[in-house]
């Protein structure tokens, strides 16, 4: 696997200043996300980060699924975890789950409530909040907050019994109303939450807050290093301050990075899944969304968002990256590695007159012109073929060098043909060609020497298919959709995000495609097989234009 950057990446300086003062010997990361949706772009750059340091420095990075709210969360979302991060290159060391330490984070707990370091509160979630105060003004103290330790043993483990009902009571960790960190005033690590859980089925009813299970968790698992994005900054005192009051030999550091903000794209799993409910988008891998399997369904390559990744660096500057740059990395590798074919997306026939009747021959064409050992394929060459209907003008703009009247073209690895005529009905459409070719340059080259200025793909009529292909484009057409709160993301929708064509014609060799495979459609794009292809139908999508169409 390639290095992630190094040329800004401050979380390995630390790393390397850990290592050379004797602070840690090793190094082990985690990626932690919660099972409550799918892994979108933004995730892309977690993972690439936990997994790259940890494979740098010879350490191991296991996968955790943070499963401590299980009214939202679900197996298939874990299920879908796993395979992105395999799509992309990676291996955990091990995968474990939060709720796998329940019974150590419990006992963490009760050690709290014994050292007088945590309470049971009965206040509801709306007094909480209105006793925590603000950011300018200090919080001000539970009622319940001086409870003696046994009254707080007794109804923890009333709690637990499921004595109480959801929201009556929770365990709070006393810290400091008055801190100046809001997150320190008194924090709940323990809800009362009448669920099943997908991994401990009805074990338990109270379940820990992800601030008191994350670092517990970590710790317990031997993590070195906690890496995450930068909104979990103000969070920092508080992970020590659970690290420190449990008290662990070898206590993991968190080191905070810049999360991935790119325009034109919402990741929010909320309006997601609305999206997705009311039909907007096809499922949570609709290739318009920048989910990590809406991509995969599109036909971005996993190298393409480890490149994209490894381009825009590690720092903790906020900044908002360009959806562009995504596309251009997604190009590079196709281009590098995409088998190239013909397809054409608007057809017009195109009958080559004096070409023999009822005859087909073999023209040679590359697959990929930037990989010679990649070899030629045979493509069928026949008395009819058809072409892109923009390939044809009646009337020639300047500069123009497709085939009009008069005008001699190079077919794509045939022939020249020089165009003679054309068909109309009765509302004066065109609705066929009329060429004649010349025999002497088969392959695209003229004996004499004479040049040709246009070069067009088609398609033969005795070796094609029909197919549906779809033309896909960014789902919104505002660089922050979401916006603010006066801001309705979805009156930013682009009406134009995906066109179906269904009377396309693509050569006769790609009728084996299966699911995922990717190919170059000539002048056209990278395009991919759609997993909802069938024997009857093959649908393409296209992955990416030939060039960006975006300023």
């Amino acid at each position: 696997m390639e290095e992630l950057n190094t040329t800004s990446n401050f979380i390995h300086d630390f790393i390397d200043e850990d290592l050379a003062a004797g602070v840690n010997s090793r190094v082990q990361t985690r990626f932690p996300p919660e099972p409550n949706g799918y892994l979108h772009i933004g995730h892309a750059k977690a993972i690439c980060i936990d997994f790259s340091t940890a494979e740098k420095y010879g350490g191991e990075c296991n996968l955790r699924l943070d499963d401590t709210n299980p009214s939202k969360e679900d197996v298939e979302y874990v299920d879908a975890i796993k395979e992105d991060i395999e799509w992309l290159g990676y291996k955990w060391n091990k995968c474990l789950y939060a709720s796998s330490y329940f019974d150590f984070i419990y006992e963490c707990a009760i050690k709290l409530i014994k050292k007088g370091k945590a309470y049971v509160c009965d206040l509801t979630a709306d007094e909480i909040r209105e006793y925590r105060g603000t950011l300018t003004e200090p919080g001000k103290n539970s009622p319940y907050r001086e409870r003696s330790i046994e009254e707080n043993l007794d109804l923890f483990e009333r709690m637990t019994k499921g004595e109480f009902k959801d929201g009556e009571k929770t365990l709070r960790a006393k810290i400091d109303m008055s801190s100046p960190n809001i997150n320190m005033r008194d924090p709940v690590i323990y809800r009362i939450a009448h669920v099943n859980h997908h991994q401990t089925g009805d074990k338990w009813c109270v379940y820990p807050m992800y601030d008191f299970a994350h670092p517990l968790s970590d710790a317990r698992e031997g993590v070195t290093y906690s890496l995450c994005s930068l909104e979990f900054e103000n969070h920092r005192p508080l992970y020590d301050w659970f690290i420190n009051e449990i008290g662990f030999e070898e206590p993991p550091r968190q080191i905070e990075f810049a999360r991935l903000n790119i325009n034109y794209c919402v990741t929010s799993k909320r309006k997601c899944l609305e999206m997705v409910k009311t039909g907007i988008v096809d499922g949570w891998d609709d290739p318009r969304m920048v989910t990590l399997c809406g991509m995969r369904r599109r036909g971005y390559p996993a190298q393409a968002i480890r490149d994209f990744v490894n381009k825009i660096g590690v720092s903790k500057a906020y900044s908002v990256v360009d959806y562009g740059l995504l596309e251009s990395c997604v190009r590079d590798v196709l281009n590098a590695n995409a088998p190239r074919a013909m397809a054409v997306l608007n057809p017009l026939k195109v009958v080559i007159d004096n070409y023999p009747e009822g005859q087909t021959e073999d023209v040679e064409v590359e697959n990929n012109p930037d990989k010679p050992e990649l070899g030629k394929r045979i493509v069928k060459f026949s008395k009819e073929i058809f072409v892109e209907r923009e390939d044809f003008m009646v009337e020639p703009v300047k500069k123009y060098f497709r085939l009009y009247p008069g005008n001699e073209v190079r077919l794509k690895g045939a022939y020249y043909v020089t165009c003679t005529g054309y068909d109309t009905d009765d509302e004066g459409n065109v609705t066929c060609l009329h060429c004649t070719y010349d025999p002497e340059t088969k392959g695209g080259d003229s004996p004499d020497g004479r040049k040709v200025k246009g070069t067009i793909h088609w398609v033969s009529a005795v070796d094609s298919f029909n197919a549906e292909i779809r033309l896909y484009d960014r789902l919104f057409n505002a660089e922050n959709p979401a916006g603010d709160d006066t801001v309705n993301y979805l009156d930013n929708l682009n009406p134009d995000s995906l066109k179906i064509l269904d009377n396309c014609l693509v050569e006769g060799a790609l009728r084996d495609s299966k699911p995922g495979d990717t190919f170059q459609f000539m002048r056209n794009g990278y395009f991919c097989v759609d997993k909802k292809s069938t024997d009857d139908k093959i649908i393409f999508n296209r992955t990416v234009a030939l060039n960006s169409s975006w300023k």
